[in-house]
Formats: C-alpha cells, structure tokens, sequence
C-alpha cells in the first residue's frame, strides 16, 4: 500500500473538475439545439458539476484511496460515453470528449487504466444509445465549435503543464540518484565505480607524450583497532578527516575516490617524484590531525604510488600501486612506497 500513491485523488481533483466542468459547454450548446429534456440537462449537470465532488469525496475516505481513484477513472469514462447518445454523436464534441478523458487517463499515471475503462465507456454508449433510438446527428455548427474550443485548449495545456512538472521532478530524481551513485556518501570523494571509469578514460587517452599522472593507493594504519577500541562512529571520523585532508593537501586536477572500506585513491598530474612529494605532505598532515571530540584518537596512513604506463588496463595499474602500498605496510606503516610500471 506505501508503494501506491495516497495523494492521487487530491492530484486528479483539480483536473476533474475542469475538464467535467469545460464539458458542459459543447454538451449545453448541442442539448439546447437538440431542444432535450430536463432528464437529459439533469444528467449534464449531475456528472459534470456534482460528480467531481463526490469522486473525490468517495476517495479520500475509501481504505484504499487510489484504488478508489482508479474506479473513479472509470466511472468518468462511463459517463462521457453516456453522453454521445445524449448529442446524437456530433462528430467535433463527441470526438473531443473522448479524447479528453482518455488523456485524463493517461495523466493519471496509473497503467492501462484507459483500456480497462473502454468497456465501460462503450456499454454506457450502447445503454444511452439504446434508450434514445440511437438517433445521429454529425454534423457540428459555428457555436457547437466554439464551445469546444475551451476544453480542448485548456485541458491540453493544463494536462500537458502536468505532464511537464512531472517530467522536470523525474529529471531532477535522476540528477540526484545520479550524484548518489557518483559520490561515496560518507566522505563526499567519488564512488569507487565512478573513480574506476574516470581513471580508465585518463588511461584511454594517453598517449606517448601524454603528461606524467600517477595513482596513489592510500590506506589508513590499523583502521580496524580504530573501531575496535573507539567505536565505529570514531572510524567514520576517521574516514571523513581523511577524505577533508585529502582535498585540501593534495593539489589540484586531482582526481580522488574511496574504493571502500578504508582504502582510498587519488589520481594526481604529477610523474611519481612530484607525486611522492605530494603524498608524503597528505601524511604529515594525516599524522598531525586532532579530531573534533576525539582528542585522544591519532591515526596515520600508508601510500602507495605507480606512474600511469603508456598503454595498459586500470587493473594492473593498480595491481603495481598495491604492491607498492603493500612494501609501506610492510616496511612499517606510515610510509609511502613507490613503483614505476614498464
């Protein structure tokens, strides 16, 4: 039920109420050329006027309200073609009436509805029909014209103003789940799939005069006896002073992502001597951090780096990046290691 939207009656509301409301001119116009009854004039007014009130009513306090809504979607459809008959099928009116409530339909959101409401349109054309001899009478005049003018601009435009806020709002999800997907969420560097895609296209464009570019492999010291001892909340800490460090310290052009866990990596437009020297001024600065209410909490990093090759895949990039990072580990921690692929 949380999957269903609650709120599609209020939406649909405004939307019945005009264009039941824009459909009495045409039908007023051709009843009143047609001399109809008062039965037929009571009907026009009963589901162009009181109708859209009462759906609404209906729905809002049914257990299910857009299953209510979508009755009500089919119940507008019964009506429009029980008024066919009423018009002796005047071909502009009767087309446009039902071309407006099967665009209500649509608008609607909810899928097929517009099929699962042609029985229904259709059996009210044939009842109505039957009850009036089928009487035709195509032809529309000057003034029947005119009074569909109204609902079939109005409508339009308000359905299709509908449509486009809804498309925008679609676009800007879009955008947002797109960030989403782009940025790691507790740090703010990139995701490790859109840093692994921006890192091979650098490698897809390299060439044999290409600018020096070097991938630094960073990993937190004892990451995990930070959580140990001072909780995850203090980890996540952690992670975030080091991703803040990371912007600020290194230079720019960079290219900075969190592969996960504590493992991040950087691209920088440096060969690996310019590089080494950036990196090891993000580790004294990594070293020299206090954290904000965790004065006690001190950690430190290993860096691995390897020059970007000439050709080559992204995965043994890093594979030659690893193993530096693993000689920093090993020789000590604390420490960056260098390696500079053939």
């Amino acid at each position: 039920m949380s999957a269903r939207p609650r709120v599609l009656p209020r939406l649909t509301y405004r939307f019945r109420v005009l264009g039941m409301g824009l459909a009495a001119l045409p039908l007023a116009v051709v009843l009143h050329d047609l001399d109809a009854g008062w039965p037929a004039w009571a009907w026009v007014a009963a589901t162009c006027f009181a109708w859209p009130h009462l759906a609404y009513w209906l729905a809002v306090r049914s257990r299910d309200p857009y299953a209510a809504e979508a009755r009500n979607f089919v119940i507008d459809s019964v009506f429009a073609g029980s008024w066919l008959p009423l018009m002796h099928f005047n071909l502009l009116p009767s087309a446009v009436l039902l071309t407006v409530v099967t665009a209500d339909k649509v608008n609607s959101g909810v899928p097929r509805l517009w099929l699962k409401a042609l029985p229904g349109t259709l059996l009210a054309m044939l009842a109505v029909g039957l009850a009036t001899g089928f009487a035709v009478d195509y032809p529309s005049r000057t003034a029947v014209v005119l009074a569909c003018l109204p609902i079939l601009v109005i409508h339009t435009l308000a359905v299709s103003a509908n449509l486009y806020r809804l498309m925008r709002r679609v676009q800007q999800q879009n955008q947002q789940l797109e960030e989403l997907a782009r940025r790691d969420s507790l740090t703010g560097l990139d995701s490790r799939g859109h840093w692994q895609s921006q890192a091979r296209r650098q490698l897809e464009r390299r060439g044999s005069d290409a600018p020096p570019l070097t991938l630094v492999l960073i990993d937190i010291d004892h990451f995990k006896d930070i959580n140990d001892h001072f909780g995850h909340a203090a980890g996540d800490d952690v992670l975030r002073t080091l991703a803040a460090l990371v912007r600020d310290t290194l230079p720019p052009g960079q290219v900075a992502g969190r592969l996960g866990g504590d493992e991040f990596a950087v691209l920088l437009p440096l060969g690996q001597a310019g590089a080494k020297c950036e990196a090891e001024r993000l580790r004294e600065a990594v070293q020299a951090a206090v954290l904000e209410g965790q004065p006690g909490l001190k950690f430190s990093i290993s860096l691995g780096l390897a020059e970007a090759p000439a050709g080559g895949e992204l995965r043994d990039w890093m594979e030659a990046a690893d193993q530096a990072l693993y000689r920093a580990k090993h020789g000590g921690r604390n420490r960056t290691e260098g390696r500079v692929m053939d």
